[in-house]
């Protein structure tokens, strides 16, 4: 079964709202951990919308499983990988304007500067995964310069249609899985996964981390971290 990465961002991005001190995303952690997650992801972005400096760092000192970091490829946020040294960096795109990430990272297109980013990131010794669309040309161009893992953009299969369109969607998943496992990295995926959708992509071959946050989070409300997080594990465990 695959491993189950909690993205803790959203709390955060309530506790800024107010710009004060709660909910505490270092604490939401703590609970998720508890629930059963195999990770917590964050992502430390350049315009500081929901993570902070602060959590980043204090999450490295507390977290107890692996600790996966978001990031786009400036030098900035580069940096302070290699100081903090999560146990796994994750490049992604990203714009001021969008609410969320929404599409793969480019690696054709910026093929010189991601290939910097992962070498840098890899001789300070972090396990570097690239965050891509299910296209099979990105993976080989992801694969050919390094990455140790892939995690494909889940977002158009999670919002189509359900029945044929979504059916679809799961298909062009499943191919660009074979490909990652062909092309050597190892095979995450994420992206808009929620309880309703998950199984398929869970079953995967191959698949060995899911990371969602915001479906998590939005059950948090209702149930507490500890069992939103508990009954996502449950589902995809089999």
């Amino acid at each position: 079964m695959p491993h189950l990465g909690v993205n803790v961002d959203h709390v955060a991005t309530v506790r800024q709202a107010r710009r004060t001190y709660e909910p505490d995303p270092v604490w939401a952690a703590v609970l998720a951990e508890l629930g059963g997650a195999d990770g917590i992801t964050i992502h430390l972005r350049v315009d500081r919308r929901h993570i902070q400096d602060r959590d980043l760092r204090l999450l490295r000192e507390t977290v107890t499983v692996k600790l996966n970091l978001e990031m786009a490829c400036w030098d900035e946020i580069v940096e302070i990988a290699c100081q903090v040294h999560p146990d796994q960096a994750t490049l992604v795109p990203e714009r001021r304007e969008e609410i969320t990430t929404e599409g793969g990272l480019d690696v054709i297109a910026h093929r010189e500067r991601v290939s910097e980013v992962i070498k840098r990131l890899k001789d300070a010794g972090i396990f570097v995964s690239v965050f891509l669309d299910p296209d099979l040309n990105q993976i080989e161009a992801a694969a050919e310069l390094g990455a140790d893992a892939i995690e494909l953009h889940t977002g158009p299969y999670a919002m189509a249609k359900p029945g044929k369109d979504q059916e679809q969607q799961l298909r062009i998943l499943e191919q660009a899985a074979e490909h990652v496992r062909r092309c050597g990295p190892e095979l995450h995926a994420g992206h808009s996964l929620n309880y309703k959708n998950v199984v398929p992509v869970a079953r995967i071959p191959g698949m060995l981390e899911l990371n969602i946050g915001h479906a998590i989070v939005a059950r948090a409300i209702f149930v507490g971290m500890e069992q939103a997080v508990r009954e996502m594990k449950q589902l995809i465990s089999f």
